[in-house]
């Protein structure tokens, strides 16, 4: 490809780029930081190696100098790169996980694994009276609690989660339900009444109000996710859906065990 045409293809996803950083209530650092952060976990750019100058990058961006500052001071304030006085910024030899959630198809891992999580509860006018039941999910319940969060590790939002929980259950530990994640509450409840527990996972991309909420740029890659948990009397006592941001999930699915084929 000879100059002229590397320029009109740089021109063509700097303007895509520009187009979608227009659309997004994100500001626009966040943006930038977000892109930067998933070249590093990429491999993009290497542990150790130099970043681009903030010249190069305003200009790739098209943002102005200001902005390429404010996404490089967040990028070090997550550890992923440091800055060395007159030499220029690195990303850091040694990189923190980044995809430190990891959903498993083991329920007692998977509560345990999101225990720590804290959920911020957001006040719902007209909240949706049931979930989308399927037939091979079981019974719905009589009646459901539905609570709306964003959930935040370490000071930032990485999951929305939409949830129905079944209403009698609810009433045995409304505080509890309101403080923490729901489904480690749900097993310490009901963990012998259990009969079947269901995850499902698809890969997305953030809506408008996704991205403002987790504070990712729009069309950002998401992990959509839907939990299922039924009683022994067929009962559908729980129900689930959560978008995780996409830069911070890992899948661990067991294939054998003991020399067995697992499911």
């Amino acid at each position: 490809m000879n100059v002229t045409t590397k320029e009109r293809a740089r021109r063509r996803a700097t303007e895509s780029r520009l187009h979608m950083f227009k659309r997004s209530p994100i500001p626009l650092y966040i943006q930038v930081a977000t892109l930067l952060g998933n070249r590093i976990a990429d491999g993009h750019f290497r542990a150790g190696q130099k970043m681009p100058t903030q010249e190069e990058l305003e200009q790739e961006f098209g943002v102005a100098r200001v902005t390429v500052r404010q996404a490089v001071e967040l990028l070090e304030k997550q550890g992923l790169v440091h800055r060395q006085q007159g030499r220029g910024t690195f990303v850091t030899p040694h990189m923190p996980e980044r995809r430190w959630l990891h959903l498993t198809i083991d329920i007692d891992s998977l509560a345990l694994s999101i225990s720590g999580h804290v959920p911020r509860f957001l006040a719902v006018k007209n909240p949706p009276p049931a979930p989308r039941v399927r037939e091979e999910d079981g019974e719905p319940a009589a009646a459901y609690q539905y609570l709306l969060s964003v959930q935040y590790r370490g000071g930032e939002p990485f999951a929305v989660a939409s949830v129905h929980v079944e209403r009698s259950l609810f009433d045995r530990a409304p505080e509890e339900f309101r403080s923490k994640t729901a489904l480690p509450v749900l097993l310490e409840l009901e963990r012998e009444n259990i009969d079947y527990a269901q995850l499902t996972v698809v890969v997305g991309s953030a809506n408008p109000d996704t991205s403002e909420r987790l504070r990712i740029p729009l069309s950002a890659p998401t992990a959509e996710a839907r939990y299922v948990v039924r009683n022994r009397q067929g009962v559908v006592m729980y129900v689930a859906e959560v978008i995780y941001r996409g830069d911070c999930v890992r899948f661990d699915i067991g294939l054998m065990r003991n020399g067995r084929e697992l499911g």
